[in-house]
């Protein structure tokens, strides 16, 4: 389905937002981490899910040739993907939109998403309020969007190498559960009250700010963020799901060197997978 196509390139841009520093940082998106009973290192590698130029540098190129298997958040790879994420994007108890604003309110969003998506509220008002304002996103870029994860599973078709995930679809969804609806509606009313204008600006701080592979700034970008899905609720939205993937990248790299692909913005922090690999007894070293 469209929906959820879209939904599948972008949401995990923006569920990867963080608010806590354990030190500085240089400025990389590539790590290798070795040591603690490695045979050969891995690498950590943070993206950005939807840019206008996806180019891959040789540092990158050569971290993927000296690895056999490629993890991204999710095993983007698998056939039934879409349909797994279409089980995960609606509300829970029958709520829909209508339930969580005033009528004003819902007459304006109405207009805005037949404006801007081309469908009526009615027929997607049942979904996660964070997806709808998700399916904005592409908007955000005045270029063809491009991904960074699709060059990577390029590389690692090529190679003839399995792509798996950190995390099922299933989880990944069930963030968006655990975080109040009336939250996520009130960031959506935000974007269309100003027509995406916050968003756009952001999102152009952003890519400046991932270009300089400056993840640091990037944490320090999300403190100040208006959006409360991101700002309020960064436990749930990055350092659970990190803590999680703890366990599943060590498994990985102890049965052969890994190129793991997540969000950038995964990276830093108190309870950022950087520091977390370190606490549980590695070395991650920026690649330049």
């Amino acid at each position: 389905m469209k929906i959820t196509s879209v939904l599948l390139s972008i949401v995990l841009s923006f569920i990867c937002f963080s608010n806590l520093q354990a030190q500085k940082l240089e400025k990389s998106l590539l790590w290798e981490i070795s040591g603690n009973g490695l045979n050969k290192p891995s690498y950590l590698f943070g993206t950005i899910h939807m840019t206008c130029d996806a180019t891959l540098d040789k540092d990158i190129l050569d971290a993927m040739d000296n690895t056999s298997l490629l993890v991204l958040e999710l095993d983007m790879d698998d056939p039934n993907l879409q349909m797994k994420m279409l089980k995960g994007i609606y509300m829970k108890d029958g709520k829909t939109i209508k339930d969580l604003v005033s009528e004003d309110d819902y007459t304006m969003l109405s207009t805005f998403i037949k404006d801007q998506l081309g469908m009526p509220l009615d027929m997607i008002g049942n979904m996660k309020p964070f997806l709808l304002t998700a399916m904005f996103y592409p908007k955000l870029l005045n270029c063809p969007i491009q991904s960074i994860e699709s060059e990577l599973m390029k590389i690692a078709h090529d190679q003839k190498e399995e792509i798996l995930g950190l995390e099922t679809v299933e989880e990944q969804m069930k963030v968006f559960d655990e975080i109040p609806y009336e939250d996520q509606v009130i960031d959506l009313l935000r974007t269309a009250k100003d027509n995406l204008a916050y968003d756009r600006e952001t999102f152009k701080t952003l890519i400046e700010i991932y270009n300089n592979e400056d993840i640091q700034a990037m944490d320090e970008m999300m403190k100040t963020d208006k959006n409360l899905t991101s700002s309020k609720h960064g436990d749930k939205m990055l350092d659970k799901r990190n803590k999680n993937w703890i366990s599943k990248i060590t498994e990985f790299s102890s049965e052969q060197p890994t190129f793991y692909g997540v969000g950038a913005a995964h990276l830093a922090g108190k309870n950022g997978v950087i520091n977390l690999l370190r606490k549980a007894g590695y070395s991650v070293k920026a690649v330049k």
